[in-house]
């Protein structure tokens, strides 16, 4: 089921799914770090928190996960504040840096990744699908990246969670290398 994870059938031919290796490896670090995160997604509605929940064990890292579909609940939830809302939109490194910093906060976290895009069929405001910004912070430190991910909605939210999963590897490698 795309880059995230496998399926594999269960004795009643149900389909259930199979960590892949990346996030195997950041469970087991952020484990080992004794570092806990959390999600507050958008356009991905959760999948990020469940490839993170598919490792066995996850429960010891994972503080919680949002679903801030919704312009007011990116400000009522995580603080997104109303001005950067109006004048950047929710489709912006802005507001993909204050759900990020806010998530980490509101969850009292260590690290909180966000995705905030327009997965399709359309974006309803011009912008094009697949326009998809993802936030990451690490024990205050924020990095923000812009994508434009080609596909259709699944494909979008697919190669949106593996780039979030990819940018929280980041934001831990920054982390270890400043405690070397």
């Amino acid at each position: 089921m795309g880059t995230q994870t496998a399926e594999k059938k269960t004795q009643g031919g149900s389909t259930a799914q199979e960590p892949s290796k990346l996030q195997e490896k950041l469970v087991r670090r952020l484990r080992r770090l004794g570092m806990t995160v959390t999600a507050v997604e958008s356009c991905t509605g959760g999948m990020v928190a469940a490839a993170l929940t598919s490792v066995p064990g996850s429960s010891g890292v994972l503080a919680c996960s949002l679903v801030t579909y919704c312009d007011a609940a990116k400000h009522k939830i995580v603080g997104v504040k109303k001005k950067t809302l109006k004048k950047y939109t929710a489709v912006s490194a802005q507001t993909a840096k204050e759900m990020a910093q806010g998530g980490a906060r509101w969850a009292g976290a260590d690290c909180c990744v966000s995705v905030t895009g327009y997965a399709g069929p359309d974006s309803g405001s011009g912008e094009p699908v697949g326009l998809v910004y993802i936030g990451c912070c690490v024990k205050g430190r924020t990095k923000v990246r812009e994508f434009h991910f080609e596909g259709d909605r699944a494909a979008v939210r697919e190669q949106a969670v593996r780039q979030a999963l990819l940018l929280l590897k980041k934001g831990l490698d920054r982390y270890d290398k400043k405690r070397q």
